[in-house]
């Protein structure tokens, strides 16, 4: 049983973690903090960007010396292998660290076995500390390593009445600049941002972030069977971040954008292939913004992970719903969510709910 110090250490451990959202991808986020015989804390660090040193040892820099003899609590596995930079493992050993407490276990096989590299050295070894909270935490390059897929998180907004547009298809605007505003810092955790043909003919989004200081720029994706929707001057093609268009493999792709050609599904293009490709460019998270068809697509596919809904105090009573099909028929095929967490932002409700997806074989990493 752990000690509610070693747990406060976790828990500090996983806010460090989520410092790195947004800048670490394709590798995780990873807190790490290093707590000294007296129960001090000698030494803390974060994953801040992929191909920079790992959050053991930033933590191991900051701890010098006084990290011998001392409990490294660290949200993932530390790795067991040598790629950009060395085995976090090694590093622990090599600095002295007594006992090494994680949270969740690495499913990566070309970087797990650290676990077992300590205990060979001695270093006491425990996990599963705060686990849900770490996993929680890391959800987007968990799905992928376990998956091979990138994790899914749909996001929409919609009135009380459930309607994401008027009648008469306007919908700026249903929400509050406060949700719209955290939309952005969405985006900005996303490696990408994926829209439809409709909402790019109705909307010319931008999909940039805007608004959050030092933000990566996700990639902005859209989904354009026939290759009609996005047009010469539309906004997704400026430089502000870069842009790939998905289009049927019949189709020719325009010139002068980066596509990739797709197979064809029931409605438009093969999601589980889209989301392969994505995966295969190093995207480990995407941000679902498109309309309620493809939303839809998604759903169908079985690959919503999170649905994150902002949710205003108004009625238009006619309109669009947020989703379109997603192949349930009746109640009892009704996808039942998990929900996380409910926040105000201004006169709105933002809702975040979980969904279970059923496991792929994982991917080869590339």
């Amino acid at each position: 049983m752990a000690t509610a110090a070693e747990a406060a250490a976790m828990r500090r451990a996983i806010e460090l973690a989520a410092r790195g959202l947004g800048s670490t991808s394709p590798n995780p986020v990873v807190g790490c903090v290093i707590v000294d015989a007296s129960g001090e804390t000698v030494g803390e660090g974060y994953h801040q960007r992929a191909g920079g040193p790992h959050a053991e040892v930033h933590a191991l820099r900051a701890a010098g010396g006084k990290a011998r003899g001392a409990t490294a609590f660290v949200t993932l596995e530390p790795c067991n292998h040598t790629g950009r930079t060395g085995p976090c493992a090694q590093a622990l050993i090599d600095a002295g660290i007594a006992r090494v407490v994680y949270a969740v276990g690495d499913p990566n096989p070309t970087a797990t076995g650290g676990a077992q590299t300590l205990r060979t050295a001695q270093v006491e070894v425990e996990s599963g500390l705060l686990e849900a909270e770490a996993e929680a935490g890391n959800r987007a390059w968990l799905t992928s390593a376990r998956l091979g897929r990138p994790h899914v998180t749909w996001k929409y907004a919609a009135t009380l009445d459930g309607r994401t547009a008027a009648a008469d298809g306007t919908s700026r605007w249903i929400t509050s600049a406060e949700s719209r505003a955290d939309v952005h810092r969405l985006r900005a955790e996303c490696d990408a941002v994926v829209v439809g043909s409709g909402t790019a003919r109705t909307d010319d989004p931008h999909l940039a972030v805007r608004g959050v200081e030092g933000a990566n720029q996700p990639l902005r994706v859209v989904v354009d069977s026939d290759a009609t929707a996005v047009k010469p001057g539309a906004r997704v093609l400026d430089d502000a971040a870069p842009t790939l268009l998905a289009v049927a493999a019949d189709v020719r792709p325009p010139e002068g954008v980066d596509s990739v050609q797709l197979p064809r599904a029931a409605g438009g293009l093969d999601m589980t292939a889209l989301l392969d490709s994505l995966h295969a460019r190093g995207v480990r998270s995407v941000l679902l913004e498109g309309g309620p068809t493809l939303a839809g697509a998604f759903v169908a596919a079985g690959v919503v992970d999170r649905v994150i809904c902002y949710l205003a105090p108004a009625l238009l009573g006619a309109g669009p719903a947020a989703l379109t099909g997603g192949g349930i028929t009746t109640i009892a095929e009704a996808l039942r969510l998990d929900m996380s967490e409910t926040v105000r932002l201004g006169p709105d409700l933002r809702i975040t709910a979980e969904l279970a997806v059923p496991a792929r074989p994982a991917a080869k990493e590339h």
